[in-house]
């Protein structure tokens, strides 16, 4: 079976619904290619564990005054740019922020990605000396230095590089093309989004939004409807191939 004939379902109280691709692409989030600022937050109050893949963004040649216009802007703020943007088929949540001299695209896990750690043996009463947390401190103290992650390899690598010329030497080796269907160097290319217009156009229209919201509230002063709205969140759906 060819992987283009797999289709995804979703399953829900013993009836199953099945999603093909062209279903998923008819999603509006799906067909969205805008790159929506939400908000800007103090980078410190993003928890490393929501972190994923990190992008490097690079500046259009026509306008990288408005590149190096957001970049100095969160740096001296010291905010990031909460976003959000579709890609591969899914709504991702991003972090734009500052890396050096580039901007970078972080995707974040979505809030209820994230597992809370529910230990029972934790809920123990350990007793720690006095003694005890000290010879712990020494130990730390003893092994403290800056953190210069080019002194660390990664062995397996390493070992696998030369795993790979060890049979290249021997002959033991396939012709790729011939035993996959494609070269070695095929491959789709990537798409390209003009981040800054994308940037500049959610913008707009938050500005937008913001206007049209403050003469919304100037004439509907005075309502008694004691109406409170609130956010309704519901859990993702669990999707799994059919």
């Amino acid at each position: 079976m060819d992987y283009e004939d797999i289709d995804k379902a979703y399953e829900e109280e013993g009836r199953t619904v099945v999603l093909s691709a062209a279903d998923l692409k008819s999603l509006p989030a799906e067909s969205s290619r805008e790159i929506e600022v939400v908000e800007f937050v103090p980078a410190e109050q993003l928890d490393p564990i929501m972190y994923e893949r990190p992008y490097y963004l690079e500046p259009d040649s026509k306008s990288p005054k408005a590149y190096m216009l957001l970049l100095r802007t969160l740096q001296d703020t010291e905010r990031v740019a909460i976003v959000q943007y579709a890609l591969r088929q899914k709504t991702r949540l991003g972090a734009l922020r500052v890396r050096g001299d580039v901007l970078m695209l972080q995707s974040l896990l979505w809030d209820d990605e994230v597992r809370e750690a529910n230990f029972p043996s934790l809920e123990t009463d350990v007793k720690i000396s006095d003694k005890e947390l000290e010879m712990s401190s020494a130990l730390v103290d003893s092994m403290a230095r800056d953190f210069e992650p080019e002194q660390y390899t990664d062995n397996y690598q390493v070992q696998l590089r030369q795993l790979i010329a060890a049979k290249l030497e021997k002959g033991d080796s396939i012709d790729t093309e011939e035993t996959f269907g494609v070269a070695a160097s095929e491959g789709e290319g990537g798409e390209v989004i003009d981040l800054m217009e994308a940037l500049k156009r959610s913008l707009d229209k938050k500005r937008g939004k913001a206007s049209a919201g403050s003469s919304d509230e100037s004439s509907a002063e005075g309502s008694d409807d004691g109406a409170t709205a609130k956010a309704a969140s519901k859990p993702r759906a669990r999707v799994k191939k059919a």
